[in-house]
């Protein structure tokens, strides 16, 4: 009988406690949790970035006239105009840009590189320089069917910051290769954002 005892007390000092048992359970289930949890948060996150890509791909296909709203302000100058008042306007406007029109004939853009390039580097006199000696002429204009994939492709190519936009011989507006950045954008950025605060909910 004592030798059946001395036999069975080290197998009874290997058997686990049962609350050790609980415990490692419990841990196993909040690790198990914890993991299933992030790997749903990734699952989310991949998913809004894919999201943001394929409507980022079918927002590159609308035209421009998506971008841009029917009759908004164009900011435009005669040929007459003196540099230092285009700098002004363009410093009061906040843009990058001024047309310039001849009546309604687009003649020439007049940009901030122009200003510093052609008026600044070459020593002329801002004051007694009119624009259309030193504006970009005959600025490249795009059609407003062309869609704005082919436009940031067309700005990213040659370099230039502003497109006028034609219809028929009118102009209807002047977009920015920032403007095009931020329409691409706005959407997605917020969506992705709505999405990972939902998975983090």
């Amino acid at each position: 009988m004592s030798k059946l005892c001395r036999n069975s007390f080290p197998i009874s000092l290997s058997l686990p406690c049962p609350a050790v048992f609980a415990s490692t359970q419990e841990e196993l289930l909040a690790t198990t949790t914890m993991i299933i949890a992030y790997a749903f948060i990734a699952f989310v996150i991949a998913v809004a970035v894919a999201v943001y890509f394929m409507k980022s791909r079918d927002k590159r296909l609308a035209p421009l006239t998506s971008v841009f709203e029917a009759g908004e302000a164009i900011h435009s100058v005669a040929p007459q105009t003196p540099v230092t008042e285009c700098v002004r306007r363009m410093t009061a406007e906040k843009i990058g840009a001024l047309v310039v029109l001849e009546g309604d004939r687009l003649t020439g853009i007049f940009t901030e590189r122009d200003a510093l390039t052609r008026v600044l580097a070459a020593g002329l006199d801002p004051g007694g320089t009119k624009v259309s000696e030193v504006m970009t002429k005959e600025p490249l204009c795009v059609a407003a069917t062309t869609t704005v994939g082919a436009a940031m492709e067309l700005i990213t190519k040659r370099r230039f910051r502003h497109l006028p936009i034609m219809d028929n011989g009118k102009l209807l507006a002047v977009v920015s290769s920032g403007d095009l950045t931020r329409w691409l954008i706005e959407d997605q950025l917020q969506e992705v954002r709505e999405l990972v605060l939902a998975a983090q909910t």
